[in-house]
């Protein structure tokens, strides 16, 4: 990548580009004669400064951080780690849609104002210029399939709420298991330089386990909802259903 297509995908300037690598923060690129190339490494170190920022570090702070990371580890290693640490968990885009468009998929929202606000509170869709951005386009695909069905706005605007923290929940335990089994164990260990590339792995191998476990974890309680529900509506029927007239047996003489 060049400086510009760097800044670009790390959601930066060129300017901070450089003021990182004059800062110590970011190595230097790969020059092919008067032009300077960056790769992922780069990208993930990047990536990784914006976290930290957010987090409240100042860049003297991060430039601490990472020269005590450094110290008895080599760059290509620690950029792997920094690469895989901060790399998107979707590679799904975000779209730009105006507020006509969002009225038509939410006809319910332009009758009650209330669900637009909720909709920008929970992440859904996010005031852009001249209208919006939606981090999620699946998601906000997903709630109108809901609505299209007759499920109420305001009810899938709950189910997503509620949806959020079980998956809060349940990415802090996937977190917590990488912490407590190979990154906590790393550290006691001193964090030695030849185990950085085995962490790295580990960490890798990790992210999409998460999602598979998710997504088949939910296929199984799905299914026995469906049957349970199913059985308890077969039931509730039968219960409902008046009872049959009962012929008294005529006999014969």
């Amino acid at each position: 990548m060049t400086v510009d297509e760097l800044a670009r995908r790390a959601g930066t300037t060129t300017r901070n580009v450089r003021n990182y690598q004059t800062q110590g923060l970011l190595p230097p690129p790969l020059l092919v004669g008067r032009t300077g190339f960056y790769d992922d490494g780069h990208l993930g170190r990047l990536r990784l400064i914006a976290q930290l920022q957010q987090q409240g570090f100042s860049l003297a702070g991060i430039a601490e951080l990472l020269r005590a990371w450094e110290q008895g580890r080599s760059l290509a290693d620690l950029l792997g780690f920094e690469e895989v640490l901060t790399a998107p968990w979707t590679d799904e885009q975000p779209e730009f849609m105006t507020l006509l468009e969002l009225a038509e998929m939410f006809p319910q929202a332009g009758e009650d104002p209330a669900l637009a606000i909720r909709a920008i509170d929970l992440g859904l869709i996010v005031p852009h210029e001249d209208g919006f951005l939606v981090p999620s386009p699946s998601l906000l695909k997903s709630g109108a399939e809901l609505a299209a069905v007759g499920v109420p706005l305001a009810h899938t605007q709950d189910a997503l709420a509620a949806l959020k923290d079980d998956m809060a929940r349940i990415a802090a335990r996937f977190v917590g298991m990488f912490e407590r089994y190979v990154w906590k164990p790393y550290v006691e260990a001193g964090m030695p330089a030849e185990r950085l590339p085995e962490v790295t792995d580990a960490l890798r191998r990790m992210r999409p386990l998460a999602a598979i476990s998710v997504q088949a974890t939910l296929a199984q309680a799905m299914q026995r909802a469906s049957a349970a529900s199913t059985a308890a509506s077969a039931v509730g029927a039968a219960a409902d259903r008046p009872p049959a007239e009962v012929h008294p047996i005529k006999e014969v003489s």
